[in-house]
């Protein structure tokens, strides 16, 4: 009647039968059919899509093996994307069903010529990627497609970043089943995207169109690991050493010799700048980032009434000051209390300070009590079982996840410093053994387990030298032992520090070599 004369009375009266039927017969086989009638009538007749999502929504969480589930969820679907109506959480955490999957609010970290953006969803989810090139006055855009994914409705509006690199986040639900962010970003000059597990997110880092390829990088640090310009004037003067870091120039002259033909050599005298050689040699490190491990929620090891986030953290504040007053440089952590930081923000608290090295600190544990000693690790690809196992560990996740990440890896570790990283890693490693294995010593004399390689999360992406580092085994009751004296705990830090500033002079030897030489 409605339909023929468009009285509203008529109207009222339909809602009213549909309303008593689906509330009286709840289980007859028509109940969803009067529900889904309902939701029709307000969407299009009533104009109210909120009511008829709220009919809609009966019938997805109360019949779902009805006939009009499928059709009510496409409805909800729609409802959510057109006029973003939030979608019953039925269809988006019901492991029965083929739902949809939540796609969180972004995370990012932005500096002038990098970002990290993390992207987390509540499960596994199909994405594709697209990069839009430069339009008009529009810069290069990213954005990933996120399939069979939903977005509340809450988290769709654009982010202003005007942060660094990053402009803007636009998050949207691209279709009824896509979930689309745009990343709005000064300049791309590349960019990597690799997902990881539990909880899945997708990682994102961009670099900008100032960003030196890393073989340009690559083939600087070679020579000379900065600009690093000599001008000899003539043979009746000597000659002047001009550093260029930063725009600014520190100048000095070389040591005469009595001896004709003999080259001259370098002397740093105090009234010269307070940097130290390494550092006046444009090696630049300036800025060191300490990674003490787990924290908050995440305890890491735990055995012999020790815990391993409470030892790494106080392993790190002891290093401050230590690397402060040996190498002159800043010295930054990504906790210093007991917070959770997750492993993909430790990384990007790295590459966003712009630092020089990362130094990840954990303690180990092995289901044997008998397995001890200290281990030292850079990122690579692994084959080696027991390299796996300490990955898995550290990650949070499986052996068999760490088998699949060995293809994510293989593409990015081209540009990652894998020597570098493994020269810091030697150095620190014999640094510590060379005075923790001789006699003498009033703790219990540790094992060399070695340096290894193996895909640790925390190191992906890392855009200076980074290693991690295993002091001992939680679970061997010596090694434990270890851990709770003082005078270890001091030995260990003073020789992580003796082996960062070994690491620092042996390449500043080798590039003062390389210089004089040319």
């Amino acid at each position: 009647m409605y339909e023929r004369f468009s009285k509203g009375i008529d109207l009222e009266e339909s809602i009213s039968y549909y309303k008593d039927t689906s509330r009286l017969f709840s289980q007859h086989r028509l109940a969803d059919d009067a529900l889904y009638a309902l939701g029709n009538i307000f969407l299009k007749k009533k104009n109210d899509p909120k009511k008829a999502a709220y009919y809609l929504g009966k019938i997805v969480t109360d019949y779902p093996n009805g006939d009009m589930h499928p059709e009510a969820a496409n409805m909800l679907k729609l409802l959510s994307k057109d006029f973003a109506i939030p979608l019953p959480k039925i269809m988006v955490t019901s492991s029965r069903l083929n739902n949809l999957k939540y796609v969180l609010p972004v995370k990012y970290w932005s500096s002038d010529n990098y970002t990290r953006v993390v992207i987390m969803a509540s499960g596994p989810v199909t994405y594709k990627d697209v990069l839009l090139e430069a339009v008009d006055d529009k810069p290069r855009r990213l954005y990933l497609d996120f399939q069979q994914s939903y977005i509340e409705p809450q988290y769709r509006a654009p982010v202003p970043i005007e942060d660094g690199l990053l402009r803007r986040i636009r998050t949207g639900q691209f279709t009824t089943d896509t979930v689309r962010v745009v990343l709005d970003i000064e300049s791309i000059g590349s960019y990597k995207i690799f997902s990881l597990p539990d909880p899945f997110r997708v990682v994102i880092d961009v670099r900008g169109e100032t960003q030196k390829s890393e073989q340009q990088v690559a083939g600087i640090q070679a020579k000379t690991e900065k600009n690093i310009i000599i001008q000899e004037q003539n043979d009746n003067k000597d000659p002047d050493i001009v550093i260029l870091r930063d725009n600014k120039k520190i100048a000095f002259k070389p040591k005469k010799t009595n001896e004709p033909g003999q080259k001259a050599t370098v002397t740093v005298t105090s009234s010269m700048s307070p940097f130290s050689l390494a550092q006046q040699l444009g090696l630049g490190v300036r800025k060191i980032v300490l990674d003490p491990g787990h924290g908050g929620k995440d305890p890491g090891a735990i055995a012999n009434g020790l815990k391993e986030k409470d030892i790494v953290l106080d392993i790190a504040k002891r290093l401050v000051p230590i690397l402060q007053r040996d190498l002159g440089c800043e010295v930054i952590l990504t906790r210093s209390d007991d917070t959770f930081i997750p492993l993909e923000e430790r990384t990007a608290i790295a590459n966003t300070q712009g630092a020089d090295l990362f130094i990840s600190l954990h303690i180990n544990a092995h289901p044997s009590p008998k397995v001890r000693g200290v281990e030292t690790y850079y990122l690579n690809l692994s084959t080696n079982a027991e390299a796996m196992r300490v990955a898995a560990r550290e990650n949070a996740t499986s052996t068999h996840q760490m088998s699949d990440l060995q293809d994510i890896l293989s593409d990015i570790l081209q540009n990652s410093k894998i020597n570098e990283s493994s020269r810091l890693a030697q150095q620190v490693h014999q640094s510590i053994l060379s005075q923790a294995q001789p006699n003498g010593h009033q703790y219990e004399r540790i094992k060399n387990l070695g340096v290894k390689q193996a895909p640790f999360y925390v190191l992906i992406g890392a855009q200076m030298p980074a290693i991690l580092l295993e002091v001992a085994f939680i679970s061997n009751k010596k090694d434990a032992e270890n851990l709770q004296n003082p005078k270890f705990i001091d030995m260990i830090t003073r020789e992580i520090s003796t082996g960062i500033k070994s690491y620092v002079n042996a390449t500043s030897a080798q590039l003062r070599l390389g210089s004089l030489t040319e």
